[in-house]
């Protein structure tokens, strides 16, 4: 008899959202398509009709699903958004922001240095300061949905102590 390593049990997120596009860029993306296709059969009309439908149409479609594949999530001490993941423990605190904070966070005055995963179908957004001497990153700015329960669920998950940082 072998010995059994034992299940790893895995809490569940504390805050879980994909960044998908809104269901309306899908008809007006396929509208588009549609609109391209003819167009392509104007240009060259001894194509067969289907060939430009049966081209652009799952291009698109793999387009827009690439698009909206971003993951963001507060799990297991981390704060993960797609491949990129920070320790909670280097949270120094997080603003939820609106539409027009949003806009000024990655205007002007926005540091160079900073990270930014954002979505122009996405109105607000969150900004996390960072307390980490080793990085020059100075904070991260992440559409979200819902900015205030993600940050909320940033700065649980920092206080419990969870994440990997400064003591």
């Amino acid at each position: 008899m072998t010995p059994q390593s034992p299940a790893r049990t895995a809490a569940a997120p504390a805050y879980t959202e994909r960044l998908r596009l809104n269901w309306w860029l899908w008809p007006v993306a396929l509208i588009v398509v549609a609109i391209l296709g003819v167009e392509l059969l104007l240009g060259f009309p001894a194509a067969p009709f289907w060939v430009p439908f049966a081209v652009l149409a799952p291009l698109t479609v793999a387009g827009l699903l690439w698009i909206g594949r971003i993951r963001v999530e507060v799990a297991e001490g981390e704060f993960r958004v797609d491949d990129a993941r920070l320790p909670v423990g280097f949270v120094k605190d997080v603003v939820a922001l609106d539409t027009e904070g949003k806009r000024e966070a990655l205007g002007v005055g926005a540091h160079p240095f900073a990270f930014v995963i954002q979505r122009p179908w996405i109105g607000p957004a969150v900004q996390v300061l960072l307390d980490d001497p080793a990085d020059p990153t100075p904070y991260w700015v992440i559409s979200t949905r819902h900015p205030v329960e993600l940050a909320t669920a940033l700065l649980t998950a920092r206080d419990t102590g969870r994440g990997q940082g400064p003591a």
